[in-house]
């Protein structure tokens, strides 16, 4: 290298291949190991020359590495700097600081044009971008990559296909949840069932699962997910970079890029896809009345701390714990047994403790004060802490 061609010579190198800028260095395995080496005996060189700032530190990484080198006696050298960098000298940092705002903003225009052409592949293109399958799909070849270059260092498309064991159970779903079933109910009938959940079909895949066993969330997050009405769906769960770590969150809907053609065969057709969303997720009461609870989200069980459920009993609306209890699975042995708690009475008791109002022994006499109680617990971000007997107010926590 000219920089170090008078001043000595270059006795090993140190690049990492594969790895964001955005990792620390602890985080890049040949960065690490040449962080390891500086306290070696004998390590055998006494600077570290960086060809390229925005190759090797992304943004005030250099900053906060440069104790560490100053302790161990190691120089940094660079480029820009015509040599050695002085972290002390003020002319320096700013030049470190236009470094590393140079190299954020590569990295963030960068990730800003390959997210808007992936979005215009999966509306325009219907094309497959990669990620897990889907529970009832598997991926098979489509043809040579629609890049001339890629298709010469032979790069395959892959689309997804109906998965023969799998693709059934979906359908069930669908179906079941059409016609009215729970999600609950789904669940626990495809465990009785012994159907195999989607980390035991693909565990490879789902290495980041251990349980073996259908939930409600799984079944939930299945019968709300469009591809299976054949069209390309991306950016369903866009990730962040916060920290040096990668987070994923759940987009909203109109954040989704749904393909404006069907990209591959549909498991259900989309007046049925469409109907399992509107499907109600409770039962009518038998004069066919809307159930409402007043005070749903606002109970929290004084035993395990959990939400109680809003629960329809002898037609009134009550709640209920049953301390992490789902019925998709069998009861845990040994778990306490279920809160139950009736709203009219709990309203009455509220009503009684805010303001001295006498409430009747039916929800039909709660007047116009007590529904407004309600929303002022909800609006101070308060709530009910019972354990089936006693209760008290309490901040949300």
């Amino acid at each position: 290298m000219e920089l170090v061609r008078s001043s000595g010579v270059i006795v090993a190198e140190y690049f990492d291949v594969g790895c964001s800028r955005r990792l620390p260095w602890t985080r890049r395995p040949r960065a690490a190991a040449l962080l390891a080496e500086l306290s070696a005996a004998g390590r055998g060189f006494d600077a570290i020359v960086v060809g390229e700032y925005e190759r090797a530190f992304f943004g005030e990484q250099l900053t906060a590495l440069a104790p560490m080198f100053d302790r161990h006696g190691v120089q940094v050298w660079l480029p820009e700097a015509g040599g050695r960098v002085d972290v002390g000298s003020p002319e320096h940092r700013a030049l470190m600081a236009v470094l590393g705002a140079q190299s954020r903003r590569e990295v963030l225009r960068s990730r800003h044009r390959v997210l808007a052409a992936m979005e215009v592949q999966a509306r325009e293109q219907g094309r497959y971008l990669g990620g897990r399958p889907p529970y009832g799909y598997r991926l098979v070849d489509a043809g040579p990559h629609p890049n001339c270059a890629y298709a010469e260092w032979g790069r395959r498309c892959q689309r997804l296909d109906p998965d023969p064991v799998t693709a059934p159970h979906v359908r069930w779903m669908f179906e079941r949840r059409v016609t009215g079933r729970s999600v609950a109910g789904i669940a626990r009938e495809l465990n009785e069932r012994d159907v195999q959940c989607p980390s035991e079909v693909d565990p490879e895949r789902n290495r980041h699962r251990s349980g073996g066993v259908w939930t409600l969330r799984t079944v939930a997050v299945i019968l709300g997910n469009p591809r299976y009405t054949g069209r390309q769906v991306w950016n369903r769960r866009p990730s962040e970079h916060l920290g040096g770590l990668v987070v994923r969150r759940a987009a909203a809907v109109g954040e989704w890029a749904i393909s404006a053609r069907v990209a591959h065969p549909p498991l259900v057709s989309e007046a049925v896809f469409v109907a399992a969303q509107q499907a109600p997720a409770a039962r009518p009461t038998k004069d066919g009345r809307a159930r409402g609870y007043l005070l749903a989200g606002l109970l929290q069980c004084r035993l395990c701390g959990r939400r109680m459920d809003s629960h329809w009993v002898h037609g009134r609306p009550g709640y209920r714990c049953c301390h992490g209890y789902s019925s998709s699975r069998p009861r845990t042995p040994g778990l306490a047994k279920n809160i139950y708690v009736r709203e009219y009475i709990l309203l009455a008791q509220l009503a009684a403790h805010d303001q001295p109002v006498l409430v009747g022994g039916d929800e039909s006499s709660v007047g116009p004060s007590v529904a407004e109680l309600a929303v002022s617990i909800r609006d101070m971000a308060l709530v009910i802490v019972h354990d089936g007997t006693t209760w008290e107010l309490a901040t949300a926590g």
